[in-house]
């Protein structure tokens, strides 16, 4: 049985072949001359007594449209106001309805360190995060062989991009580098997308203290962020739980508010 990350995967390799034909590696590698200097996503996770990082995301294979007709302009400002100390954004559009072209736009109107979230498979994949205005890409360990997470952490480096390895069991510590800069773990299983915070309780210690530690999905209170944050996490992934209400700024403003009165 097929699960759903293969099916991402298998639609990602279709994908970047039709992007290819479109921008050649050479073209986008021209342009990134041409992007502009972007503030560290670790240095602003370490610098952050929140550590909240909001997302951008319309829609997830596990709920379908969370918020269908969202734009950049009516969110990521008012993420940036409140308090976000990164901002993640989509960029798959099969899956979650996001775009390259909404990185673009987040770039051009906030200073708040980007993450480009996707499922990278390709180094053509790193060079757009560069030139669309990323200062992180995320590697997903489920996704990718050890050296291949080594080669694109090796690469993004090289283009100035910090690097997220993403894991959801004990195995995939294999797969942290020197190139690695931050280490997350997602909560949400990527083959049935089941959730447990659990997970990130569970692999606390297991991660090397010289990585800036977060948590990934599946988390909605204040409490929680606060038990995670006591076992060593700084950072704090939330995309569903701002993004499925009316204001996702407002909503991030509230929780953070709440985080810092207790």
């Amino acid at each position: 049985m097929e699960n759903i990350l293969d099916k991402i995967i298998a639609n990602k390799k279709i994908e970047i072949g039709q992007q290819k034909e479109l921008f050649s590696l050479k073209e986008i590698e021209n342009k990134i001359q041409y992007s502009k200097k972007v503030l560290s996503f670790k240095e602003s996770l370490k610098q952050s007594s929140t550590g909240i990082i909001s997302e951008f995301k319309r829609r997830s294979p596990s709920r379908d449209w969370i918020f269908k007709k969202a734009k950049i302009e009516d969110v990521i400002p008012f993420y940036s106001e409140n308090g976000a100390s990164a901002i993640s954004i989509l960029t798959d559009l099969n899956f979650f309805g996001g775009t390259l072209q909404d990185l673009e736009k987040a770039k051009n109107i906030t200073e708040t360190p980007l993450l480009r979230k996707d499922f990278m498979i390709d180094e053509y994949q790193l060079y757009q995060a560069k030139v669309y205005g990323a200062s992180a890409i995320l590697l997903i360990a489920a996704a990718l062989t050890i050296n291949e997470t080594k080669k694109l952490a090796k690469k993004s480096k090289e283009l100035g991009l910090d690097v997220l390895l993403e894991i959801h069991n004990e195995k995939e510590l294999n797969h942290i580098n020197e190139w690695i800069d931050v280490v997350g773990v997602n909560n949400r299983n990527l083959k049935t997308f089941i959730t447990d915070v659990q997970v990130s309780f569970d692999l606390a210690e297991k991660i090397p203290d010289e990585f800036v530690k977060i948590s990934e999905s599946g988390i909605s209170s204040t409490q929680t962020v606060k038990n995670l944050q006591r076992v060593g996490y700084k950072g704090f992934l939330m995309g569903e739980n701002f993004m499925k209400t009316k204001d996702p700024g407002k909503s991030l403003k509230v929780f953070i508010e709440e985080l810092e009165s207790k």
